[in-house]
């Protein structure tokens, strides 16, 4: 018996209750159900193999529930994708077509064939192409130096995280430090839509304070953004403007301060923690208001996701996962269906809690070092907002590790100091205490909302 085509994301959107906004504009998702943004051209690009290279998450969106089921391939391309490395990128995913909109950049290395552009105005069309194809959703990983990756997604893997049918009440109002263009800010994006609710947006360079007072503005209910996202939002006044009833921490190791910190300041709401990658999708989600991973995530199937330590790496076999890479020769899955995370757990009692990444490990005269493990520790000082860790190179032992910290208002550095280093004594083993503290005003975070790591 054939397998049944899955629903577009268009036919679930239901009665397209719900409302899109972001810096300049507010979208009623309803107007979709028999309209369209991209100019009454989505008949060209029926069974295309479509890069959305969009400025504007809010076109992208608008994109994104047109395409699905039309389009052949959609791949999604994020704001902070090389110029120099499209060329690669559209070869590798035979595209043949592209949506772009006013705030495009880099137009003219997008020269295909087919070329439409989305805008926020939807128009009535009756002529709107039947769903036909599974459409593949290719996103590009993050954090590498060179082309990136290219991820190939199905609709029906994307949404297993959100679960079948369910819809939130139609008061509840998504936001999202992330960008959609990336794998966690996709997840609130589908969330949303699939659940009925509303969604802000963030917009380019648009200040975290500006950002907030929009979210007050909006009445956010449910919140998301990764460990560094929600450090920088905490170190703003304006936080204190919105009260959500759910804050969402993934795609970063959120350790107890910041889990700490984000229940102090919003003590009715629900906190909880997901892990997710690019690869592997969505494995599971932590609600008990503690680091780490319960062990017994590891004892069976949960959600159909199996999970296992290898060589200290964290591996995932899930419905969730990708399918392949495109353009690549690079196996995504082993010989049993796992993903190679490359994340780093240690069994502490009984939770599992994350070391860091295998590709980020320090060497210190032949030990091995964790920045994450340390800025755990700093992390736990009461004056501090966050924090990096960082190597230096030593003629003796090839590389020391030193601290940048940024520091809660009023905190007196000279007394802090003195006090973070003795709690890396009593926590930490000699050669993991920093060779030297820094105070700054700021860390700078990358467009995947991660802390921006770098050699010294």
């Amino acid at each position: 018996m054939a397998r049944a085509r899955p629903q577009s994301l268009r036919q679930r959107i239901g009665d397209g209750s719900g409302l899109f906004w972001d810096r300049a504009a507010r979208v009623a998702i309803s107007d979709l159900v028999g309209g369209t943004s991209l100019g009454g051209r989505l008949c060209e690009l029926a069974g295309k193999s479509v890069v959305i290279a969009t400025g504007s998450q809010l076109t992208t969106a608008l994109a994104l529930i047109e395409l699905d089921g039309i389009a052949r391939r959609l791949t999604i391309l994020p704001p902070d994708a090389e110029p120099a490395h499209f060329a690669a990128l559209l070869a590798g995913a035979e595209v043949d077509a592209v949506v772009v909109d006013r705030d495009t950049r880099a137009h003219a290395a997008l020269a295909l064939p087919i070329r439409v552009t989305a805008t926020t105005d939807i128009v009535a069309d009756q002529r709107l192409p039947a769903a036909a194809l599974e459409t593949e959703w290719v996103m590009l990983t993050s954090g590498t130096t060179g082309v990136p990756k290219m991820v190939v997604h199905s609709l029906d893997g994307l949404t297993a995280p959100i679960g079948a049918g369910r819809r939130l009440d139609g008061a509840a109002v998504w936001g999202t430090f992330y960008d959609i263009r990336r794998y966690g800010g996709l997840q609130i994006f589908l969330r949303a839509v699939i659940g009925g609710a509303s969604l802000v947006l963030s917009s380019s360079g648009e200040p975290i304070v500006e950002h907030l007072l929009r979210l007050a503005q909006h009445g956010i209910t449910h919140l998301s953004g990764t460990p560094s996202h929600w450090r920088r939002a905490l170190m703003s006044p304006s936080i204190r403007k919105i009260s959500p009833r759910y804050v969402r921490l993934s795609g970063e190791i959120a350790d107890q301060a910041i889990l700490d910190s984000l229940h102090t300041m919003f003590p009715e709401a629900a906190v909880g923690h997901a892990y997710a990658s690019t690869e592997a999708g969505v494995a599971f989600e932590v609600n008990d208001g503690l680091a780490g991973v319960p062990a017994g995530f590891f004892e069976e199937m949960r959600d159909g996701v199996v999970m296992k330590i290898e060589d200290g790496s964290l591996r995932i076999r899930s419905p969730r996962t990708a399918s392949r890479y495109i353009g690549s020769d690079a196996a995504l899955i082993d010989a049993e269906g796992f993903v190679d995370t490359g994340d780093i757990l240690a069994l502490r009692g009984d939770r599992y809690v994350f070391a860091g990444r295998r590709g980020g490990i320090i060497n210190i005269g032949g030990l091995k070092v964790h920045p994450e493990e340390i800025e755990a520790v700093i992390n736990r000082h009461p004056q501090v907002r966050m924090s990096l860790v960082r190597p230096k190179a030593s003629p003796i032992t090839g590389s020391i590790v030193i601290a940048d910290v940024v520091l809660k208002s009023g905190s007196q550095s000279r007394e802090v100091k003195s006090e973070l280093l003795q709690l890396c004594r009593d926590a930490l083993p000699q050669h993991k205490i920093p060779a030297a503290i820094s105070f700054v005003a700021a860390l700078d975070v990358a467009a995947s909302g991660k802390l921006a790591r770098r050699q010294g």
